[in-house]
């Protein structure tokens, strides 16, 4: 019997620390502290509630992650783009604003926390497989205008109107001239500073500098009696205590929305995951991964915040920082609680408009122009899908841009897999290589045969493709085809169409007069062909162990 190790029950990062490690976990809390914190408040803004419950939702999901993950340094908090997915999914069932739209985003929370763990006792962490990297681009890259365009009105002091994007776009236009001066000024004086001093001074915590900085101003200019509008004194309390009201019907009108954020919180979180890993030692698990980040959502929905995910930015700011193990999120989670408490009525004439700057300038440091352009210069058929999403965001909404999104890498899934890549061989002179004639115009055929190269298992999804192309390949011979060599050491796997398909190719060559030859076909494939006859039906004699014994078998019968 196996002795039980309480070991087992440690955080993963808890059993070799290092006392060394201390001071610099400590730094790094602090450090992170000094970012979460206006971050948080500044999401709640986009998730549609009130700041307080941005800070709602920094303790427990650190504390939880800190025991439950498998990542020594990931963040897990308030993200930007599933707050927004949040905020367009509850606004449909409630209006924002009001007691039924913070209790509904708690309800969100709680939703994608159970969602997560489903996922992760299910084991379904390969679905994070499929959606592609362009894909993803695209849509961030359409998550970050329409979230920067959402806080313009915030930091002009104009009306928001809440729509979709360009209708919001051309509302902001023909408000312009009712811009409020003060908020204006209050405004883009903190946009300007996050962006210079961040550029000039990286080390400072640019964010709470410019918050506190921002909160002093609201003070000492009576901000609010110049019509500013500020965050106020906070006197709601967690709408954690309502849940039990929510009804089933409910919380199915929240699905599609907590599935699309389970879907790409999981895509950032095991991102941001995989990254910290690459700078350490860590050994990420997947399926683990999907268990901490559901504690971390139920333990953000009991304490009355909203979504939370591994963040890739915040853990850059760990990284940074020097630190070394989950003490650090600790740290900043114990100080998230200190400024509750105590920090609170300090920011009470904190302007809007600053917060709103604050989610501005986090949302240029996620603009993918550059990926953008690195996929265009890359291929262009990876270009179209990731334009493809962008576009897909702008004009039908976030969370119907998720799943264009996730359609479109699907279907781009779909389309590989039903035509992957094939070639025409040739040789190249002086060795005993074979290569593609279209990239490699030295290498030379042979008159009379034929060899072709399939890159991938032949399966039902591409089994018309590879009799299509043999066709096309026969067709395109610049000498009439005796014999078709099929190079098969790309072929692992072959299902029952392919089989039959391989029949099919054979009887379609005979009515031509051509014969069909095998070449480096792995052992488990051809243990197939033997059980469905087809090593018979085209003869054993014709089966080579090598392209250049078929080769030489076809040179010493045309001899």
């Amino acid at each position: 019997m196996t002795r039980f190790s309480w070991r087992k029950l440690l955080p993963v990062w808890l059993p070799g620390y290092r006392k060394q490690w201390l001071h610099p976990d400590i730094v790094a809390g602090i450090t992170l502290w000094a970012v979460i914190v206006p971050e948080a408040m500044a999401y709640a803004g986009i998730a549609g509630v009130s700041p307080l419950m941005g800070l709602y939702t920094i303790p427990l999901p650190l504390f939880l992650y800190a025991l439950l993950g498998t990542s020594r340094l990931l963040v897990v908090g308030p993200d930007s783009i599933t707050a927004l997915i949040s905020a367009s999914a509850v606004g449909a069932v409630a209006a924002k604003g009001t007691a039924d739209f913070a209790t509904m985003t708690v309800a969100m929370a709680l939703l994608v926390g159970v969602l997560f763990l489903i996922f992760g006792v299910i084991r379904m962490g390969w679905v994070v497989n499929f959606i592609s990297k362009p894909v993803m681009s695209g849509f961030l890259e359409g998550v970050v205008l329409i979230t920067i365009l959402g806080q313009i009105p915030k930091l002009l002091g104009i009306a928001g109107r809440g729509g979709n994007f360009f209708p919001d776009l051309w509302a902001i236009w023909q408000q312009l001239p009712q811009v409020h001066p003060a908020t204006a000024v209050i405004g883009l004086t903190s946009l300007a500073l996050l962006i210079v001093i961040e550029r000039r001074l990286p080390r400072l915590p640019v964010f709470l500098l410019v918050l506190a900085l921002a909160a002093a101003a609201g003070s000492i200019f009576h901000l609010p009696q110049q019509g500013v509008k500020v965050i106020g004194r906070v006197t709601d309390t967690a709408p954690a205590i309502r849940l039990s009201a929510i009804s089933l019907n409910s919380y199915l009108s929240l699905l599609p929305g907590g599935l699309a954020i389970a879907l790409l919180g999981y895509v950032e979180t095991l991102g941001a995951a995989e990254g910290a890993a690459a700078a350490g030692d860590d050994d990420i698990d997947p399926d683990r991964e999907f268990i901490a980040l559901g504690a971390a959502n139920l333990g953000s929905a009991l304490s009355g915040g909203f979504v939370a995910v591994g963040s890739l930015s915040k853990t850059s700011v760990a990284l940074a920082a020097k630190g070394k193990t989950q003490l650090g999120a600790v740290v900043s989670g114990v100080l998230a609680i200190f400024t509750i408490g105590v920090l609170m009525p300090l920011l009470a004439n904190l302007p809007e408009a600053a917060l709103a700057a604050v989610v501005i300038a986090a949302m240029l440091k996620l603009d993918q122009s550059a990926r953008l352009k690195e996929q265009l210069a890359f291929s262009r058929v990876e270009f179209a899908l990731a334009l493809a999403s962008f576009v897909g965001v702008l004009t039908l909404g976030v969370l119907s841009g998720v799943a264009f999104g996730v359609t479109l890498s699907l279907l781009a899934l779909i389309w590989r897999a039903g035509h992957p890549g094939t070639a025409v061989l040739g040789k190249i002179p002086g060795e005993t290589t074979y290569r593609d004639i279209k990239r490699r115009p030295e290498a030379q055929t042979i008159p009379g045969l034929l060899i072709f190269r399939f890159d991938a298992d032949l399966i039902f999804p591409n089994s018309r493709y590879f009799i299509a192309t043999v066709k096309r390949a026969i067709a395109h011979s610049p000498t009439p085809t005796q014999i078709v060599l099929i190079n098969a050491e790309t072929i692992n796997d072959i299902d029952i169409t392919g089989a039959e398909t391989l029949v099919k190719l054979h009887k379609i060559l005979v009515q031509q007069n051509i014969h069909l030859w095998l070449a480096q076909v792995k052992d488990p494939v051809m243990d197939k062909l033997r059980r469905m006859g087809i090593e018979d039906l085209i003869g054993a004699s014709r089966c080579f162990e090598s392209i250049n014994d078929g080769v030489h078998t076809f040179i010493g019968k045309a001899s």
